[in-house]
């Protein structure tokens, strides 16, 4: 990983392996990390332009995903997405195996058709951004990545290895679907409202900015608003309004904290009539008005 450049006070990261290495996938340890790009550089939140897959192997620590801390141990499994923000814990010590990969790695699903339930590879958007994994899928796991890091170290074609470690990733992905699945299992989620909440958070994705009542993806999706919020509650812990609620104050803090726009342009991009609704809805959610957020996770970086 390298800096690549400031977006108000918030560094942003792209995919920059060495220079002798030439693939679009990079694995390797949190401690290589480390020294690779110099523990100031982890003191700081940071925003990703890639996809990252995090498995912690040794210790305990707080990783700070998007404004939220996950306390982690092993076998604890973080997922991040492109445009996230993220910070280590340097404080402790610990150590995780890490995948790093460009968006583009990603086939398209038109490609991979014949791959049983694709859309759920396809999609990272549904996978948690943390997980705690049993032993046994852990070991899976790691095992997995080991693999993917011995072949992509191997001689050969670059395209060949590319293919390889593509398809190892979607298996990876599938492997960690499932583990999501038996969770969710475990914590007693109907299947049929898993399904609902996935397709769900796919609508909300692409129309968060435009729709923000429940009926509109009720309708949607072809179920009452009560069949919505039950499957919101039971795989998320909110209700469907929450969870819309939560996704546009999401964007509406990276908004504040990684560009210079202001509070009125902000509430505008979100699909707000006036400035003064946006400030309402977002402290009435958040606790705090947008210009006190900003103030308080930009001071700190400057």
């Amino acid at each position: 990983m390298r800096r690549v450049t400031a977006v108000g006070s918030i560094r942003q990261v792209g995919y920059r392996p060495p220079a002798a290495y030439g693939l679009d996938l990079e694995v390797l340890s949190f401690s290589e990390m480390r020294r690779r790009a110099g523990a100031v550089h982890f003191q700081e939140p940071h925003r990703i332009a890639f996809h990252v897959l995090i498995c912690v192997t040794r210790g305990a620590c707080a990783h700070v995903i998007d404004f939220k801390s996950i306390q982690c141990r092993r076998g604890t499994l973080l997922t991040l997405r492109p445009s996230q923000t993220q910070q280590f814990d340097i404080e402790r010590n610990w150590d995780a195996a890490v995948v790093i990969f460009r968006p583009e790695f990603l086939l398209p699903l038109r490609t991979m058709a014949a791959v049983s339930d694709i859309r759920l590879v396809g999609s990272l958007e549904q996978l948690p951004e943390h997980l705690q994994l049993s032993e046994g899928e852990f070991v899976a796991v790691t095992e997995a990545i080991a693999r993917m890091r011995q072949d992509s170290s191997a001689a050969g074609h670059s395209a060949e290895v590319h293919a390889l470690l593509r398809h190892q990733l979607y298996a990876l992905l599938l492997r960690i679907h499932l583990a999501h699945g038996r969770h969710d299992t475990e914590r007693g989620v109907a299947p049929s409202n898993a399904e609902r909440f996935r397709r769900f958070q796919e609508l909300l994705a692409r129309r968060f900015v435009t729709h923000r009542q429940v009926a509109d993806y009720a309708s949607q999706l072809g179920c009452s608003e009560k069949t919505l919020n039950r499957a919101a509650l039971e795989s998320s812990g909110q209700t469907a309004k929450a969870y819309i609620a939560s996704r546009v104050n999401l964007e509406a803090k990276r908004l504040l904290v990684h560009t210079a726009l202001q509070v009125g342009a902000i509430a505008e991009q979100l699909g707000f009539d006036e400035a003064t609704n946006f400030v309402k809805f977002f402290k009435r959610e958040v606790g705090c008005t947008p210009g006190e957020f900003r103030a308080r996770h930009t001071s700190r970086v400057d």
